[in-house]
């Protein structure tokens, strides 16, 4: 680690002294190089599916089946839905979105969750696994909803909860801690919730996307939203810890590799300006910059820059993304696509009316107007898929 730390420092004294510039920032045989404080006046146009693969999920509706069409993981067989609101209903699918079961373990009992923040799958083990901030919790229940087991979240180093978890391997869930001062990112026993592996990225002082002000004898913090620190992309996994200048790669023997900096470092910057990512395929990588200031009054704040990197072109630009099965330009909004699985690169839902508005229109072609002719205004959302080009 100490070597890898040598070599990007010495990156970083040569980006600073102006060997980058204009779109063509520096890059590495292993690595990109992102300075956050640039914008792009050049702009591309990009069809969805000419680098990603789309697929278009029905969720059935009854009338214990109406939902939000919130994802939370998906499996080979299996779809996991949830809603907004806290009302701890988890809805399962099939693949085609054909209704299974729905289940709901809301509650103060030992065996009961107060909140989901999330759900991780473990289909081959036919479990699930909630994540509970409330109860600082993992729940752990078959398929059918039976109640298996529970343990607690990482606890010291400032730990508060899990923000982060999904399935890693047949034993262990990974899992990322924002409040954690040293070791955020954890392997997880999915037996008892012990600590089988911390994962140390180095950084010299913790940074946090949000700011806070004080509310007579309560403090009110606030966010720009949800973004992943964990993501999945060509069978890897890539952990991106804010208060760093690096974003790795985790290699199968827990070693890191960088694969990309950023420029200027974190540490020097106030305010700070993140960097967050989005969504990676085999030529483009998503990205944006969200700078940490926030106006109280105004209800303001936490302005975005949003911008990819070109891996054939070498480039860094500005973009707008389309979905191809729309007739008239249809935008996607890169960051409202949320990481799922190592299989499914992201999801996004489509509303049941704006899809059949879009139809009546003669909007839509392809898949999603075969889709958009099957439903109507009461319709549960549409799921998009989208994954990696075969």
């Amino acid at each position: 680690m100490e070597k890898v730390n040598s070599v990007l420092i010495i990156v970083l004294l040569l980006i600073m002294a102006g060997c980058v510039g204009g779109s063509k920032q520096a890059t590495t045989d292993d690595f990109i190089i992102v300075d956050v404080t640039k914008s792009y006046s050049s702009k591309k146009e990009l069809i969805l599916q000419d680098f990603m693969d789309v697929e278009y999920i029905v969720l059935e509706m009854n009338d214990d089946f109406v939902n939000q069409g919130f994802v939370q993981d998906i499996g080979k067989d299996i779809i996991l839905v949830k809603n907004r609101n806290d009302d701890g209903d988890i809805f399962v699918y099939d693949k085609t979105g054909k209704a299974l079961r729905k289940i709901n373990h809301k509650g103060q009992g030992s065996e009961e969750y107060t909140h989901i923040l999330n759900i991780a799958l473990d289909e081959d083990n036919g479990e699930m696994f909630i994540c509970d901030i409330y109860k600082r919790k993992i729940f752990v229940y078959d398929l059918y909803g039976t109640f298996k087991r529970s343990f607690d979240h990482k606890e010291g180093g400032g730990s508060m909860f899990y923000t982060d978890i999904f399935n890693y391997d047949g034993d262990n869930l990974i899992c990322y801690d924002e409040y954690n001062e040293e070791i955020a990112f954890v392997l997880v026993s999915k037996q008892d919730g012990s600590i089988t592996k911390e994962i140390k990225i180095p950084f010299k002082e913790k940074k946090l996307l949000q700011q806070s002000v004080k509310d007579g004898d309560n403090t009110l913090t606030v966010s720009p939203g949800p973004y992943r620190r964990i993501i999945t992309y060509d069978g890897s996994w890539i952990l991106s810890e804010l208060s760093s200048d690096t974003v790795y790669t985790l290699l199968p023997d827990y070693s890191l590799r960088p694969f990309l900096v950023r420029t200027p470092p974190i540490q020097s910057m106030n305010p700070e300006v993140f960097l967050i990512l989005r969504l990676f395929s085999d030529r483009y990588y998503f990205m944006e910059t969200i700078k940490n200031v926030y106006n109280f009054d105004t209800k303001e704040g936490f302005s975005r820059t949003f911008f990819m990197y070109d891996k054939l072109e070498k480039t860094f630009s500005g973009y707008t993304v389309y979905n191809g099965d729309y007739s008239t330009p249809k935008e996607i909004y890169m960051n409202a696509l949320r990481p799922v699985s190592h299989e499914i690169e992201s999801w996004q839902r489509l509303e049941a009316h704006q899809l059949i508005e879009a139809y009546e229109k003669g909007e839509l072609k392809g898949k999603l107007k075969e889709v958009a002719a099957t439903l109507d205004e009461e319709s549960n959302p549409v799921i998009m898929l989208v994954k990696h080009k075969k």
